[in-house]
This record gives structure tokens, sequence and C-alpha cells, in this order.
């Protein structure tokens, strides 16, 4: 038995745009299952060295939920490469300059750690409010309750 192996300019003509809609998913889940529509590993043509992954719009990223006290507790560091620039700071005041970048982060840091997913990130777009303007391209809503 020969091994499949997909043809790139197939799976490009292939990809989906999917709409996720973020309202009550905790962090956590919301990126590990957006991050697997990114890799493109619910698919049967996955291949760990190709990008199979979809176009995924991330709508009302402000209402998602962190559990128990990380409003507070998570940090987030950022360092500019000089002496004593390293600073911290919290999901809150993350979530209030830019509410979409918690989601942005954790979806990141959740795809592999390769060339690929600079290309997966690429496909990610993420906005605060239930409007997106990506209606030309006729996204598809998907249901994150019946991923598998």
């Amino acid at each position: 038995m020969k091994t499949f192996i997909p043809d790139s300019a197939k799976l490009e003509a292939q990809r989906q745009w999917l709409v996720v809609d973020a309202t009550g998913w905790p962090l956590g889940r919301l990126a590990s299952r957006v991050a697997m529509l990114l890799s493109g590993k619910r698919k049967p043509t996955w291949t760990p060295h190709l990008d199979t992954g979809d176009y995924v719009v991330v709508v009302n990223a402000d209402k998602i939920i962190l559990t128990g006290k990380k409003w507070e507790d998570k940090l987030y560091y950022s360092h500019s490469g000089y002496m004593g620039s390293l600073r911290s700071r919290t999901a809150r005041q993350i979530a209030s300059k830019h509410p979409a970048w918690l989601v942005y982060l954790a979806v990141k840091r959740m795809l592999p750690k390769n060339k690929l997913a600079y290309a997966m990130a690429r496909r990610l777009k993420i906005y605060t409010g239930p409007a997106h303007p990506h209606a030309a391209q006729k996204p598809v809503e998907f249901n994150l309750k019946e991923f598998r």
C-alpha cells in the first residue's frame, strides 16, 4: 500500500472559512479547538509536514471567560531586550485595551513550534464584536460544542 501525500495546490482549494463564536467559552478550551481547526487535524488529509488547516474567524472575543482568579493572577510578560525592561501585565489589563490579544496569544501558543505555525496563525482572524469583514468568502458557522 502506498502512502497518500496530498497535493498542496489541492489543499489550498479545499480550505474553508469557519466562523467561531467565543461567547461564554473558557479561553483555554476555545484556543485548543481553534488551534486544531487551524492545523487541520480534523480532516482526513492531515499530514504533519503540510499546512492543511482552514481559515478561522473568531467573533465576540471580548466575551470569553477566565475561571477562578485568572483575571488577576495570569500574567503576560514582554521584554524589549534592554536590561530592566521586563513588563508584566495581568489578563484584565490586556483585555481592557486589546481583548482579542488574549485569544491570539492562547491560540498561537497552542500551535506547533515549527515553520508552519506562522502560516497557520496568519489564517486566524479575531474580532471583538459579532461583525466581521469576511462575508465575501462565504464563511460557515462552526459549532464548537460538536467539535470532534
